[in-house]
């Protein structure tokens, strides 16, 4: 026998309830860093989402209630809020004039900068990932959400 060990054997498969548990951890962990640093800034979760989503341009009312998987009424009392604060501004669509989009304001953008950066337990997981990982991981999630280029067409996205 050689002095050269081999690596264990896994004992368990990599099945879909392990990867939807080890998900759910991730995205939890996600969650819960988000919605502090958004309540740091003074906003809930659904409004710093909101001014995430709209990070990506302008967004029609009824796109954002897609988007943010709620009813369109909710979507209304969330934009009343941000709009009120000066981080969002309702406008015409340019294509139809009986739609209003979402667009956000300068103030928007910094208040979203600063949840971000706020995030902190986030950005020390992501930090520890080497390059080939964090490469590996954008690309695997890419595929996961649909993104631009995936396998899959197109899916929910993500947000954060």
């Amino acid at each position: 026998m050689s002095g050269t060990s081999r690596p264990a054997a896994v004992s368990h498969a990599v099945t879909n309830d392990v990867l939807m548990d080890a998900l759910w951890d991730s995205l939890a962990d996600y969650y819960g860093d988000f919605t502090s640093a958004a309540a740091e800034v003074g906003l809930t979760a659904s409004q710093a989402k909101t001014l995430t989503v709209l990070r990506r341009g302008p967004a029609s009312m009824r796109s954002l209630a897609t988007t943010l998987h709620c009813d369109a009424s909710n979507v209304t009392g969330i934009v009343d809020r941000l709009e009120s604060r000066d981080l969002v501004r309702r406008e015409p669509s340019p294509t139809d004039r009986r739609v209003k989009n979402v667009v956000l304001t300068d103030g928007g953008a910094q208040a979203v900068e600063t949840v971000r950066a706020g995030m902190h337990g986030t950005h020390t997981a992501l930090d520890a990932l080497p390059g080939a990982d964090r490469g590996a991981l954008h690309e695997l999630l890419r595929r996961l959400t649909g993104g631009p280029g995936s396998r899959t067409g197109s899916g929910p996205g993500t947000v954060g």
